[in-house]
């Protein structure tokens, strides 16, 4: 059985949730998402849980059993708490501010790059080197911070560009031959 799927789904106080169809729909503070789900699966409330039940043990229900509960889950924490992605800036003159609601990068180009978010996601700039992300849709918020880093992905010799809070970037060494000398006479 599922190490993920058979595990229950908290539902915190104030988050209501609906299933019919084949759609789940669930309504919190923060706002509300729809999750598309497999109807051979059923999503039963438990009291204050919700759990995903798959009706064999074929290949197919078993890999939709891990998934669908994995997207209520996100669906549910989302309308709840919300999530957010940290961005930062590293380099000599790379800052960004906020313009109205879209975000205004200065990334070295001849020109500043605006980037203007979607619907349920929003920037904050809480320093000129950092960019905040957040919404309610975990896939959203994650593709919206990955095009904002393919703006200027890191450079893999000094490490300049934008980049996920906390991330490593292994660098590369540089031309071994120019300082050695050899070759010369």
């Amino acid at each position: 059985m599922s190490r993920i799927g058979r595990q229950p789904i908290a539902v915190p106080n104030g988050v209501t949730v609906n299933m019919d169809n084949g759609v789940f729909k669930v309504k919190g503070p923060k706002g509300e998402l729809s999750v598309p789900y497999n109807t051979e699966l059923t999503i039963k409330k438990d009291g204050d849980n919700l759990v995903v039940e798959r009706p064999t043990d074929q290949q197919r229900h078993r890999a939709l059993h891990g998934l669908t509960r994995t997207l209520v889950a996100n669906a549910v924490k989302g309308v709840s708490e919300g999530y957010t992605i940290n961005l930062e800036l590293k380099g000599v003159g790379f800052r960004a501010k906020m313009t109205g609601k879209n975000l205004e990068m200065a990334m070295g180009f001849s020109h500043p790059v605006v980037i203007e978010p979607p619907t349920g996601v929003s920037f904050t700039v809480p320093e000129p080197t950092k960019i905040d992300v957040s919404g309610i849709d975990k896939q959203l918020v994650g593709q919206v911070a990955a095009n904002v880093r393919k703006v200027r992905k890191p450079d893999v010799y000094h490490g300049k560009g934008v980049r996920f809070a906390g991330e490593k970037i292994s660098l590369k060494a540089g031309k071994a031959g120019a300082t050695g000398g050899k070759g010369k006479k």
